[in-house]
């Protein structure tokens, strides 16, 4: 099962930083999760929200900014002042960090206007296909990934609330026919034997997040989740073991 970080080692750095991504892959991490939203100019930049009001003192729209007047912002201070200076990364800033044989989950937090853009990033990278994963809430987004780079693999991310005993058939259904490679549900005690057993019965991985309890990530494992996203990639390394 591999251990991917959300957001890169969030526990212990700047959500969305190259600290926290540098951090994950130094705490032995798999792989590495970031948040991408499409500028004003049409660069992809890692934040989760689409404005920046709980990162920077100062609030913008991600998608209605520049490059340039997004790097203006500190989004480090706010976590701790030795990370005083910390700035907004491009999806090429966060690629560079990935050494080799390690992976991403690029969670599309944006519409499909990103795709096009997305696919010239990652023709260009120092990345293979197979280290890559596109991971999105939207089903539209993840077939236009499909649509434009059919080599990269895809997985839906599913609200638990949205997916019990009897909706469980409808959303295999749907994720079979998006064509899409696994499924991303929220941690928790719903994830059971059964559960698992559905989803790969339909030939479809499942995967999980965010999860920081070393007893949860030990019963993932023994389900058989293909991975599990957590803010402490070092610790359930060490859980694990």
């Amino acid at each position: 099962m591999d251990i991917i970080a959300h957001r890169g080692a969030s526990h212990a750095a700047p959500e969305n930083t190259l600290s926290a991504f540098n951090r994950a892959w130094q705490e032995g991490a798999d792989g590495i999760e970031g948040d991408f939203y499409l500028t004003k100019d049409e660069r992809i930049v890692c934040i989760h929200d689409r404005n920046t009001k709980k990162l920077a003192q100062q609030n913008l729209d991600v998608t209605q900014s520049t490059l340039a007047e997004l790097k203006q912002l500190d989004v480090g201070s706010w976590k701790n002042k030795r990370f005083s200076g910390e700035r907004i990364p491009t999806l090429e800033e966060v690629l560079a960090t990935i050494p080799p044989g390690g992976k991403i989950f690029i969670e599309i937090k944006d519409g499909e206007r990103i795709v096009s853009h997305l696919k010239q990033v990652l023709e260009k990278a120092p990345v293979r296909p197979e280290q890559v994963r596109i991971i999105a809430f939207s089903l539209e987004v993840l077939r236009a990934c499909k649509a434009q780079l059919p080599g990269i693999q895809s997985s839906w991310l599913v609200d638990k609330k949205y997916l019990d005993r009897e909706t469980l058939p409808g959303v295999l259904h749907t994720a079979k026919a998006g064509n899409v490679k696994g499924i991303g549900l929220q941690e928790g005690d719903h994830i059971d034997a059964v559960l698992v057993k559905s989803i790969h019965d339909a030939g479809i991985e499942l995967h999980t997040w965010t999860e920081n309890s070393g007893k949860a990530a030990r019963r993932y494992r023994a389900l058989g989740l293909k991975s599990v996203t957590t803010n402490k990639p070092g610790y359930i390394r060490g859980e694990l073991k």
